[in-house]
């Protein structure tokens, strides 16, 4: 398969010049994009909201459990009915569990999807068609190729062009896969890889709660020096992996790569420690919290689109979908199999983290006026079942859940949608993984109908899917 994100291993014995820059080129392929926008400005559809500049799309992988969180119900039978005691929010009428206090007081800011549906219980598809924002063109395919359809990320850059001197497009903290290459709608894909994210991290680590946010990329060894990398820039056009397509500067794409090394004012932009610790605290001193800082520390900055994916690694390396929360004898926290579905539920990876970093993000866009021209979304690749199982947790269920969408001209306070009595079925207003990628196209002025070209110069639509438009 093509190596969509190759990465030299700096292990053993001291690294190379030029693997030293390699580590500085990791991703520079995406800075090109900044160039190639004459053309792709001209597509812009005047039909879509235009209301978004940014987007920060938080993805909640393994399915977070919407019969807890926020599409309570209360009246339903025992076995259904969530064990979770219903609050209210800061809007009448609308409850959230007692999980997630926090967020529940920034309801008026939210967006609730409550009828996203789709067929694919598996984790692996529908990730993959929710990432994607369609289903994959060869049935089962799940991992990033360059003939892919592009993610939402490659398509907003392409379309719109460069959103300034930093890249339109990253990802933190680092892309996702399951133990495995990243799920497509991690790349530009047919676009070319001037237009995919960038990286920071591809190691898989811990990511304990206490575990920092490292930015891999943009730290040089400590006895390789700026004056060093810039002497000898010229062996970056030997290096493997990094390619300006024909409509790009070379020189442009390399100088784009050494300023996120070299330049002051481009690495303040990733340095936390520039905030005050009363923030940084107030998302919560874990890579979480601190990738949702870094994610308004970069849309404040002129980065469109930032992925933020909240998985788990244990020591050993091993990825989990973290809100994956079937019940007993279930390792999904990597740390203990005998959790119970309540605890795992209230684990500290899960609703305690995403109640403060994500609350913390709202009331920060918030305060700064960011909020109406930033676009929040909060996904999971499906919901959990309405019955409640054996061991006391919940299991995969597409067929009806929830998604949220906040900022960018979206109207809080809102709820679209609905599932039945039970919360099995979609009721009402029944809204696809296609759908919701084409909101958020839709926020930022473009309409379903624009075209981008494949590789044969064959005219694909952005996306099959249909605005929510009732949402704006």
């Amino acid at each position: 398969m093509f190596n969509l994100f190759p990465q030299p291993s700096f292990t053993g014995a001291r690294p190379t010049r030029r693997q030293v820059l390699s580590m500085a080129a990791m991703s520079a392929g995406s800075m090109a994009g900044a160039i190639a926008c004459g053309e792709a400005r001209s597509q812009l559809a005047a039909t879509g909201r235009g209301t978004a500049k940014s987007c920060i799309y938080i993805f909640l992988c393994g399915g977070p459990s919407q019969p807890d969180l926020w599409d309570l119900k209360p009246s339903a039978p025992a076995g259904v009915r969530s064990e979770f005691r219903p609050i209210s929010t800061s809007v009448p009428g609308i409850q959230f569990g007692e999980l997630i206090p926090q967020v529940a007081k920034h309801a008026d800011k939210l967006a609730l999807i409550r009828s996203m549906t789709h067929a694919n219980n598996d984790h692996n598809g529908a990730i993959v068609h929710t990432l994607l924002g369609q289903l994959p063109t060869t049935a089962g395919a799940l991992y990033a190729a360059r003939d892919d359809h592009p993610g939402l990320g490659g398509i907003l850059w392409k379309t719109l062009g460069p959103s300034g001197p930093l890249p339109a497009w990253v990802v933190l903290p680092r892309y996702f896969g399951t133990n495995s290459p990243p799920y497509k709608g991690q790349s530009a894909g047919m676009l070319g890889a001037e237009f995919d994210p960038l990286l920071f991290n591809k190691e898989r680590r811990g990511s304990l709660t206490d575990a920092p946010l490292r930015l891999d990329s943009l730290e040089l060894p400590p006895d390789v020096a700026s004056r060093r990398l810039i002497d000898r820039r010229d062996l970056l056009a030997e290096l493997n992996g990094i390619k300006a397509s024909t409509t790009a500067n070379l020189a442009d794409v390399r100088e784009r790569a050494f300023a996120l090394l070299t330049s002051d004012s481009q690495r303040h932009v990733f340095d936390l420690a520039r905030e005050p610790v009363r923030i940084r605290e107030r998302y919560g001193t874990n890579e979480y919290g601190q990738s949702l800082l870094m994610a308004r520390r970069l849309v404040e900055s002129g980065v469109r689109f930032v992925n933020v994916f909240w998985t788990f690694f244990d020591a050993k390396g091993c990825q989990f979908n973290l809100w994956d929360n079937h019940g007993v004898a279930n390792d999904v926290c990597g740390i203990d199999g005998q959790l119970t579905g309540r605890q795992q539920l209230t684990h500290r990876y899960c609703t305690p983290s995403f109640d403060q970093s994500f609350s913390a993000l709202l009331e920060d866009l918030t305060d700064r006026g960011m909020l109406d021209e930033t676009l929040v979304a909060v996904a999971g690749e499906f919901g959990r079942t309405p019955k409640i199982n054996a061991t006391g947790g919940r299991d995969h269920w597409a067929h009806c859940y929830t998604q949220l969408l906040a900022g960018g001209g979206v109207r809080g306070g809102s709820v679209w949608g609905a599932s039945d009595l039970e919360g099995a079925y979609v009721k009402d207003a029944p809204v696809t993984p296609d759908d919701y990628a084409a909101t958020i196209l839709y926020a930022f002025g473009i309409n379903p109908e624009v075209a981008i070209v494949d590789q044969t110069n064959r005219p694909v639509r952005v996306t099959s899917g249909h605005p929510v438009a009732g949402l704006f």
